[in-house]
């Protein structure tokens, strides 16, 4: 039973990281959006609200769409200073007590109320009040859809602390020991200088 819940549990990560890895180009496109508005509204004095909401929209999408990949890689902010502390079974029993008793009901608090705003804007065709607004219907479902990506990444969280209790999963509370982008940059840039000297 727990290999056949870790077997869904990878492939909620591998979803998870697929949906992580995609958005990430929205930051890009917001980024070209900004400049290209910035330029256009400076130099040919020509500027649309159109263009400001959409870079809203799209770190709005970012945001909440990777919630669920900050909580797959644990970037997600939490009291390390007391849960570091205790042996990995036991981190796993908070992470387990955390999710099903604190991010579950948020969650779901989140997803009851934030479903019906979205049906609202959707049925009614609500528009931005900004002279040349977008359409409000896609950046309302940006919230449950994220939170619900959210919900599914929690239930693959938990199945990896049980697996990993019944000894069936390595820990999944570890970080990695990876190095960021940003980490591997600074060696480089060190070792260049130092072998520029």
């Amino acid at each position: 039973m727990i290999r056949t819940l870790l077997k869904i549990s990878r492939t909620i990560d591998n979803l998870t990281d697929w949906i992580g890895r995609s958005v990430q180009w929205l930051v890009l496109a917001a980024i070209i959006i900004g400049a290209c508005n910035a330029v256009v509204r400076y130099i040919l004095h020509i500027s649309s609200n159109a263009w400001l909401e959409m870079q809203w929209y799209l770190g709005s999408a970012v945001f909440l769409l990777c919630g669920a990949y900050a909580l797959r890689h644990n970037q997600h902010v939490r009291v390390d200073v007391i849960s570091s502390r205790f042996g990995p079974r036991t981190r796993a029993w908070i992470e387990i007590f955390g999710t099903l008793f604190l991010l579950f009901p948020m969650v779901g608090i989140v997803l009851w109320y934030s479903w019906p705003v979205f049906v609202d804007a959707y049925q009614s065709g609500e528009i931005s009040t900004n002279a040349n607004g977008l359409i409000l219907w896609p950046a309302r479902l940006l919230v449950p859809v994220g939170f619900f990506f959210l919900v599914i990444q929690g239930v693959s969280e938990v199945i990896k602390r049980v697996g990993f209790l019944a000894d069936l999963a390595p820990d999944a509370g570890e970080k990695s020991q990876e190095k960021t982008a940003e980490e591997q940059l600074a060696e480089d840039i060190k070792q260049q200088i130092g072998a520029s000297k």
